[in-house]
């Protein structure tokens, strides 16, 4: 555990000789972050009474406005109750070259709610697992994180509250649960002791900051800042490096296997189809609204082949449901602000609240499938992506939302007859351009990350479902049932 112990009592003399050149340190910072490919995040927690709303003014008052975002989290909302833990977190993350002020935290709510002896040590423990998965997952991808915790002797922190509490223009901070924090200091400080030292990785350290005398914490934190900064600076420039796909291997075989051995040859009659297709729309609308009466959110992943029919299915599927509680989320190129931020934020955005569906036509899947091969990511990160959409899902069925994955497999020569298709109808001309064109003659390498898309990220929470596309009929009304299926088997464990 890093510590910046700070000069005791440190006259208003010398701090205010220390300010005009730290807050031109501060804003050159602000200035030469603008311009590299990572944020900040500043995550300023502590004991009560240690300060961190004046530290969050004093570094606001010191900064430039522009280059700064401040998030502040108290109580959840119901909308934010009704999504997995970190949702409420991943939706507030700056962009890159900014740097974010979290003015109260996960740690904060976490700490809270030990302080109210409501979560069993279990849960604690298993709260403490994704924030580190979370905090080291931003790490990966660039993100300076700075976290400060401001420390106070249960001395200190009683003359503080008193102090506090003794003038009538600050009194309103005392609140009940400060003194209740206090006088349970001594369990609380075992806790935070605890959460600190689980939570500490190398991409995201703790810094332990002497908060009894203000003067000399403030001047403490802009200097860590300032410290971490540099070095965080230097290491970025050295892995700046043109990202270059490498030669294609498979890393689990298994997976290209069970695809190569999916059978293409079902047919399905129209008759017979229609036939069907109304029973298995009933039976899904049904399911569906049981869902929803449960309070169970549902998140369908559609990912395939070009031309292998994932929108038509998408619009059969959806016909069964009321139109005001599902939402398409069609996924192309990134936008600049996606671009800004790690790869699943705009995927964490629009996880649907209880009982809605979202409906993602290509998803975050991307990233180890068109990303990988053509090099839009180095390979250290798509490599690890694996893990990181696991854990994604993972997080989503948790909270109890139902995750159903489709993998639409057609034939190589299926393909070309749809292109082929496209081209020669009016009405489909829009949907093949010299982009499919190309990505037709990497057919091969698409096998191979498909594949191991399949072997890497097919879990007993959320496995993959194949799907036999060259016959589109047999293809929507077996996605129809396996739909069905998953949501009724999973509403009633």
């Amino acid at each position: 555990m890093a510590k910046a112990t700070a000069d005791i009592r440190l006259s208003k003399k010398a701090y205010e000789a220390c300010l005009p050149e730290l807050r031109e340190q501060l804003v050159q910072l602000q200035v030469r972050l603008k311009d590299s490919p990572f944020k900040i995040l500043l995550i300023v927690a502590g004991d009560e009474g240690g300060g961190r709303g004046e530290v969050i003014n004093t570094l606001s008052g010191w900064l430039d406005p522009r280059g700064v975002e401040t998030f502040a989290f108290r109580e959840q909302t119901d909308e934010e109750r009704e999504r997995p833990l970190m949702w409420r977190y991943w939706r507030c993350l700056p962009a890159e070259g900014r740097l974010g002020i979290f003015a109260g935290s996960w740690y904060t709510e976490t700490l809270r709610e030990q302080a109210k002896s409501t979560k069993p040590t279990g849960r604690l423990d298993h709260e403490l697992k994704r924030i580190r998965h979370f905090e080291k997952l931003l790490a990966d991808n660039g993100t300076l994180i700075v976290k400060i915790w401001l420390h106070l002797s249960k001395i200190d922190q009683r003359r503080r509250l008193k102090e506090l509490a003794g003038d009538p223009d600050t009194a309103w901070r005392v609140t009940e649960e400060a003194w209740h924090q206090h006088r349970i200091y001594d369990r609380l400080a075992l806790t935070a002791e605890k959460i600190r030292d689980a939570t500490y990785q190398p991409g995201s350290p703790w810094t332990l900051i002497d908060a009894a005398d203000p003067r000399a914490r403030n001047l403490a934190i802009a200097r860590l800042l300032l410290r971490r900064f540099s070095i965080h600076k230097k290491h970025a420039d050295t892995l700046a490096a043109i990202r270059k796909p490498r030669a294609l291997r498979s890393l689990n075989p298994a997976g290209l296997r069970r695809l190569l051995a999916l059978p293409l040859d079902q047919k399905l009659d129209a008759d017979t189809y229609e036939t069907k297709r109304e029973k298995w729309l009933g039976r899904l609308n049904h399911a569906v609204r049981a869902a929803q009466a449960a309070k169970r959110s549902i998140v369908f992943v559609f990912e395939g082949w070009d031309a292998a029919g994932k929108g038509g299915a998408i619009r059969r599927l959806t016909s069964a449901i009321d139109a005001r509680d599902y939402r398409v989320i069609p996924i192309a190129k990134p936008t600049d602000e996606e671009k800004d931020h790690h790869y699943l934020w705009r995927f964490w955005r629009h996880v649907p609240r209880a009982g809605l569906v979202t409906l993602y036509d290509r998803s975050w899947y991307g990233r180890v499938l068109v990303e990988r091969l053509e090099g839009f990511c180095s390979e250290k990160e798509w490599r690890r992506a694996y893990g990181e959409m696991n854990d994604f899902e993972e997080q989503l069925t948790e909270h109890g939302i139902i995750v159903i994955k489709f993998w639409m497999h057609i034939s190589r020569d299926e393909q070309l007859r749809r292109f082929r298709e496209r081209e020669t109808t009016l009405y489909k001309r829009h949907k093949i351009n010299a982009e499919d064109w190309r990505n037709r003659r990497k057919w091969h390498a698409y096998e191979i990350a498909v594949g191991d898309m399949l072997a890497l990220t097919d879990t007993p929470f959320a496995p993959w479902h194949l799907i036999p596309s060259n016959n589109k009929r047999f293809a929507r009304l077996q996605i129809l049932r396996t739909a069905t299926r998953t949501i009724e088997a999973a509403i009633t464990k």
